[in-house]
């Protein structure tokens, strides 16, 4: 019980510690998926597997968006946050949402990062997105995403 206390508070410190967004979510999801690895294979090595997926996970989503955003986005395309959540690939449609709702460039980019899309862009795919709102920054790491 001592111990359980103790990593607790530790965690709680080292979350409220924490610079940005990205650093929180590692050390979220590092938690939980520490927990996760002992309820599912109580060794070390399954704490470990499961502590260093977590981390990562929660990292990537940090990463992508905060909690305004994800709010805003909620609320706006219910759809695509759930595609992020799941790592899924992210259409046309959720990077035009995505603009639409106010997203910042860098997390429209980091969440097109996290989820690993893919675009194969025509001309007039470019043209679709840049008359829906998206920036050309984005456009162009779209556009990029084939080769990365």
């Amino acid at each position: 019980m001592r111990s359980t206390l103790f990593i607790y508070v530790i965690g709680t410190i080292m979350v409220t510690s924490c610079e940005n967004k990205a650093e929180t979510g590692a050390l979220v999801g590092a938690g939980v998926g520490i927990g996760a690895g002992a309820l599912i294979s109580p060794t070390p090595a399954g704490v470990l597997i499961g502590g260093a997926a977590g981390a990562i996970g929660g990292a990537l989503i940090g990463a992508a968006l905060d909690s305004s955003d994800r709010d805003t986005l909620r609320q706006e395309s219910p759809r695509t946050m759930n595609k992020i959540d799941r790592g899924e690939q992210l259409s046309m449609k959720d990077i035009e949402k995505m603009s639409q709702a106010g997203i910042s460039d860098d997390k429209i980019i980091g969440a097109i990062h996290s989820t690993g899309s893919v675009y194969h862009l025509s001309t007039s795919d470019v043209q679709e997105l840049k008359d829906n709102g998206v920036s050309q920054r984005v456009v162009d790491y779209m556009l990029q995403t084939p080769y990365q």
